[in-house]
């Protein structure tokens, strides 16, 4: 028997692709810092992942960005629901998330493959005055997940299987040829690969390691 507690109501799915989409759901009051995670299932079932909370902390609902995996049970089950249909939600959780104090003065670097984009859309909806570069690596330009929700000067599209985006290459070859300032606040996320590479990459460039955040999609 599932607490009522742990039971929201879904509100709205948008597809942005044939696989990635948006789910939308209740609140119900529930407190969390951008960067913070959320547990998430079809209501009644044991199996929950972990996905990054996509709306900001001033918004009354909550949104998370799926790509649906080929072999997975929630992804899919998670694409199937409609308006109404309850979904079962643990959190939030974690600690990917920005020390406020800094926002007025300090700049910040996000790099993301995927939906790894998710966390950031948070920080960019819940700061406005959020100084960020904000590298987003993908396959195909189509892949740029709601991209008119950033600054044009903010947000920069590699893409490595056309050259349509604002950078024909991996955001690793993007970061290899572009020096991050040493004062920088770096955060990763998406696939651990490109996190330890890009780790290696900004501490060559003087970055320090207190300076870097990872949160690891797959």
């Amino acid at each position: 028997m599932l607490a009522n507690d742990n039971l929201h109501e879904l509100i709205e799915i948008r597809h942005l692709t044939a696989s990635a989409y948006i789910l939308k759901m209740t609140r119900k009051g529930l407190k969390f810092n951008a960067g913070q995670h959320i547990l998430l299932g079809k209501a009644g079932s044991i199996e929950l992942r972990e996905y990054s909370i996509y709306s900001g902390e001033q918004d009354d609902f909550f949104e998370v960005l799926i790509k649906e995996v080929d072999n997975g049970v929630v992804s899919k089950q998670l694409k199937q629901l409609h308006p109404g249909d309850m979904v079962q939600l643990e959190g939030p959780l974690g600690y990917f998330t920005i020390d406020t104090d800094r926002i007025a003065h300090d700049n910040f670097l996000f790099v993301a493959t995927g939906t790894g984009i998710a966390p950031f859309h948070s920080f960019a909806k819940s700061y406005p005055l959020l100084n960020y570069q904000l590298l987003h690596g993908v396959r195909f330009a189509h892949e740029a997940y709601e991209k008119n929700e950033y600054l044009p000067q903010n947000y920069l599209l590699c893409t490595t299987a056309e050259s349509s985006g604002d950078y024909h290459g991996r955001v690793t070859d993007y970061l290899r040829t572009h020096t991050v300032h040493p004062e920088t606040h770096c955060y990763l996320c998406g696939n651990y690969k490109m996190i330890y590479e890009v780790f290696e990459i900004l501490e060559k460039q003087g970055i320090p390691s207190e300076r870097m955040h990872a949160e690891v999609y797959f």
